[in-house]
């Protein structure tokens, strides 16, 4: 074969190798030893590829470890390919779901004649240790779309076949494992002898796959109780089964079929319910002498601010009074702002807040006394009064919208039967099928994408730029304290990923090329290409993604 040069950013230099060389061969001849880590995937013109891509061009390489974004990704996914195929041998005829990220694991359900069990359980774990010792490959292979979809009717795979029948690709992309066959949407790694840090838990009605910890690879992760958060998933996730749709293939087959009105109107049902169930909560808890302070916290584009205006809507229809304060308002002088590691300001932390200030007005509040309210100017970086007075009448209720609103730091001198803590997030229960499942910060990213591009001028190159800084963020300031919720409300809606696909699609394909942040807009577009479009027009003026794509009746 000709030579070729390949340019290999971890190392600053090009690399003379042979055409047809794979990227696990090239890291094998020359780079082995060098990076410092074993890679499990790579970026190849700034796009994720497997290692058993084969390379015939000249090309800029990246390797990727295990502990990278992409890396990480990868991990998980060969993880649940390899419990598929111990599924599949321990217990023929038995489905198996892998539904949604929780308690720093993943929840799967077994649906057949076997229950996830203890014994169960650890025989699943001991079949897949064998696996991983096994080291066998993950076969990357590619077929005619209708190849691939009778070897999945074969293997009882329907709902990989729906999302066939309804995305109409000519060839489709699959992967197989010790003769057995499934689809992942991204790169698994090169085989099963890269997996041996996981752990499999009876947990629920089923199991928790536990990939490595984020502190220490060696180890698997240790689940955390997160039981208001595994019911909100769970709540959900009876209402798709109620609804018929549980994944991409079946709402896809509603949207193809004109339906999508009626899963429109029935999403936002639910969410008026819910949010009418926490609003009579609220006032149940009013009428017995406390909850006059409500706190609305949640992550980035979890739609706090849309929950908060109708939340507002529903006690006015309890006869209360809502009253709104913004946690920004209480920001300390610019230079007392606390810095984060890259000598930045930390606007994100809960010391970039006068705590004492802010306490000491909630309770001046609560005694019945008129306040001023302070004004945070961000042209000058101080805090300022322009006369703006609040007390709270009979019947008013004051509502907290901020990121810290479940962190007892923030309000501990305020006496806790006088607070009501609602936590707001995106907790997405549709799948794409039974073995894919729909990252919540995925779909999170995707609404910030859009917000930040319509109202605030910023490209989808500069929120995925920022996006990991978000996200360690809510990992300090908000996940820790997300169970401390007297109520949680998901945020997601079932039909959304089709309504945000043609705006999401034209601001990422925007992404420059050369730029590092085009893989992540690459994997985004494809994400959303298998969700067929829903029109934006059939969205009600109060809908909570009104907040990102524009149209709301409210005012932000």
């Amino acid at each position: 074969m000709e030579k070729l040069s390949v340019y290999c950013r971890n190392v600053g230099r090009y690399l003379e190798i042979e055409g047809g060389s794979t990227l696990l061969e090239i890291y094998q001849r020359h780079l082995r030893g060098e990076l410092g880590f074993e890679p499990i995937c790579a970026l190849v013109n700034n796009k994720t590829e497997g290692l058993r891509f084969a390379v015939f061009q000249p090309k800029e390489v990246e390797f990727m470890p295990a502990s990278s974004p992409s890396g990480q990704r990868a991990y998980i996914r060969s993880l649940c390919m390899m419990l598929y195929r111990a599924v599949a041998t321990c217990f023929p005829g038995t489905r198996l779901r892998i539904e949604h990220s929780v308690s720093r694991g993943y929840y799967c359900r077994l649906i057949g004649p076997v229950t996830a069990d203890s014994a169960t359980v650890g025989r699943l774990k001991e079949e897949m240790l064998s696996l991983h010792r096994r080291d066998l490959p993950f076969e990357r292979l590619e077929l005619r779309t209708a190849d691939v979809r009778e070897i999945f009717l074969r293997q009882g795979l329907q709902d990989k076949v729906k999302l066939l029948d309804t995305v109409h690709d000519l060839y489709t992309v699959f992967y197989r494992l010790d003769g057995l066959a499934d689809s992942y949407y991204g790169y698994l790694a090169p085989s099963t002898g890269y997996l041996g840090v996981f752990d499999l838990l009876p947990y629920k009605d089923g199991m928790l796959l536990l990939g490595p910890s984020q502190d220490d690879r060696s180890v698997p992760s240790t689940p955390v109780l997160q039981e208001k958060m595994y019911k909100a998933f769970t709540d959900y996730v009876d209402f798709n089964h109620i609804v018929g749709v549980r994944n991409a293939g079946e709402l896809n087959q509603r949207v193809l079929a004109r339906k999508a009105p009626d899963l429109v109107n029935v999403a936002e049902a639910l969410h008026d319910k819910c949010i009418a169930r926490i609003s009579d909560e609220i006032t149940r808890r009013y009428h017995q002498g406390g909850a006059r302070i409500v706190l609305i916290a949640g992550p980035s584009s979890s739609g706090k601010t849309t929950t908060t205006k109708r939340l507002a809507i529903q006690l006015m229809t309890n006869l209360l009074k809502p009253k709104m304060i913004s946690l920004d308002n209480y920001f300390v002088d610019r230079h007392r702002t606390p810095r984060d590691a890259d000598g930045e300001y930390d606007y994100e932390s809960l010391y970039a807040l006068d705590l004492e200030q802010f306490n000491s007005d909630l309770n001046r509040i609560l005694n019945g006394e008129e306040i001023e309210l302070p004004t945070y100017d961000f042209a000058s970086g101080k805090r300022v009064y322009k006369g703006n007075k609040l007390k709270l009448d009979d019947g008013s209720v004051l509502l907290i919208e901020g990121i810290h609103g479940l962190n007892p730091a923030l309000t501990d001198q305020i006496a806790e039967n006088m607070k009501f803590r609602v936590y707001v997030s995106a907790l997405t229960t549709i799948s794409i099928d039974d073995h894919n499942w729909v990252p919540t910060t995925d779909n999170r990213l995707l609404r910030r994408i859009i917000r930040d591009h319509k109202y605030r001028g910023a490209s989808a190159l500069d929120t995925i730029s920022r996006w990991p800084s978000v996200r360690a963020g809510e990992e300090k300031w908000i996940f820790p304290y997300q169970e401390n919720a007297d109520a949680t409300f998901n945020s997601s809606l079932l039909y959304e990923l089709g309504v945000m696909r043609e705006t999401g699609e034209a601001i990422l394909r925007q992404v420059p090329r050369d730029k590092v942040q085009y893989a992540e807009a690459y994997r985004l577009r494809k994400f959303l290409s298998y969700f067929a479009p829903i029109p934006i027009s059939l969205l009600p003026s109060t809908s909570l993604l009104r907040e990102f794509l524009g149209g709301s009746s409210f005012h932000y």
